[in-house]
């Protein structure tokens, strides 16, 4: 693929993490603990005494269920779409339109139950418009590129990530945050709307099915699919020890390495990460292209970034937050880019490819269910941050060490 396309497609997948992580690293933490301060959080969603952790354990966590249903969901409808515009192009503008409406009302949230409800839109909205971005990838990208292509758009994902927090810490109030993402996650995938996209041929077109045979189809077999299984259960406990690590990381900084502007530490971290991570994801995905080999890079991005959590367990500075979030960008930009061109060959269906990528996609949306379950109790109860951490470096550990399973990729 040309190098425009390329890059139309990684600054679409970058627009919609502006639209998540704007809100996931600042702005929602920012309003739960508003609403905490102010009594609002006593007796939010029916529990007694609620804290702004588990008020945000909350929302964000039932905004992931809602991503984990929408990604499949919005996968397999792109599959079966049959526009003259074609099958991605649709759900990349419905999801993004609707996405950035729904992030500038967010910004109003007079309570926790409009911020849970609005939330969940969001991840709805953005999920269609994901499922579709990352579809376009195994549609139209053979597979010695594919490295290449996952390391543009992992690079251009954590671009996305750093201005999504700087916009939400800059922006100057809660409201404009909102709104800054909302336009910046819509203008960025213009771009790919202006490229061409083939239709479906009569001859690929996917017969009718019922409600119940389209419901009954989202999934995947891991018996009959191993390589996927191991592939996605890869993913899915890497994603969970990132998940893990992000989740509380302004109340980290406030609480536990006592940051004079926690919020400030959090945009610091997040662009120390980036660069990190925008040195290493492109080449790797370069280099595992030429050499063409998936697995070894995954194992070895895995193991680094067990080491660099288990680090923020053991040495709870300003410091140590400062290496563990390089350390993790260097881990991070290797996996990005060599897990996604490993997802890509590890396929059972062309025909399938958007619904069976949004089965994978779960991979990164149901660790943000998990992660608050997990983390709320170990901060609160079974020992904090130090906890939280050792718990979040072995996940990631484990998760290096299963891709050894995988047998029909090197």
């Amino acid at each position: 693929m040309s190098g425009g396309w390329t890059a139309s497609l990684s600054l679409a997948n970058g627009a919609v993490w502006v639209g998540w992580y704007g809100p996931m690293q600042i702005l929602l933490a920012s309003q739960t603990a508003a609403f905490a301060a102010g009594g609002g959080a006593a007796g939010a969603f029916g529990l007694a005494g609620t804290t702004k952790e588990t008020m945000l354990a909350w929302v964000t966590g039932v905004g992931a269920v809602v991503a984990l249903v929408a990604s499949p969901v919005f996968g397999a409808l792109s599959d079966r779409t049959a526009s003259r515009w074609g099958r991605r192009r649709p759900w990349i503008l419905a999801g993004s339109a609707s996405g950035a409406v729904f992030l500038v009302l967010l910004g109003h949230a007079p309570g926790p139950w409009t911020l849970l409800i609005g939330w969940c839109l969001v991840q709805l909205t953005l999920n269609a418009s994901f499922a579709a971005v990352t579809a376009a990838v195994p549609d139209r990208v053979p597979r010695p590129q594919r490295g290449t292509v996952g390391g543009w758009l992992g690079g251009v994902q954590i671009v996305g990530v750093v201005a999504g927090t700087g916009l939400a810490a800059a922006a100057g109030g809660i409201g404009a945050g909102y709104a800054a993402c909302a336009v910046l996650s819509l203008l960025g995938v213009v771009p790919l709307l202006l490229h061409h996209e083939p239709p479906l041929t009569e001859a690929e077109r996917p017969a009718p099915v019922t409600a119940r045979r389209f419901l009954a189809g989202l999934g995947f077999d891991p018996r009959r699919h191993p390589d996927l299984g191991w592939a996605w259960l890869t993913r899915f406990l890497i994603n969970l020890s990132n998940a893990l690590v992000l989740l509380y990381l302004l109340y980290y900084l406030r609480d536990r390495v006592a940051h004079p502007d926690p919020e400030q530490g959090v945009l610091v971290l997040t662009v120390v990460n980036a660069a990190m991570l925008l040195a290493t994801v492109v080449l790797s995905g370069v280099r595992s292209d030429r050499s063409g080999r998936r697995k070894p890079y995954v194992l070895w991005s895995g193991v680094l970034m067990a080491g660099a959590t288990l680090m923020l367990a053991g040495w709870q500075t300003w410091a140590s937050a400062l290496v563990a979030a390089a350390l993790l960008g260097v881990g991070f930009g290797v996996f990005t880019s060599v897990d996604f061109a490993l997802m890509t060959e590890v396929l059972p269906d062309a025909a399938a490819r958007g619904k069976d990528l949004g089965v994978i996609n779960v991979a990164n949306s149901l660790p943000q269910v998990m992660a608050p379950a997990l983390a709320a109790p170990l901060v609160t109860g079974l020992g904090g941050y130090t906890t939280l951490y050792v718990v979040a470096g072995l996940l990631a550990l484990a998760g290096a060490l299963l891709v050894h399973r995988i047998r029909g990729v090197e």
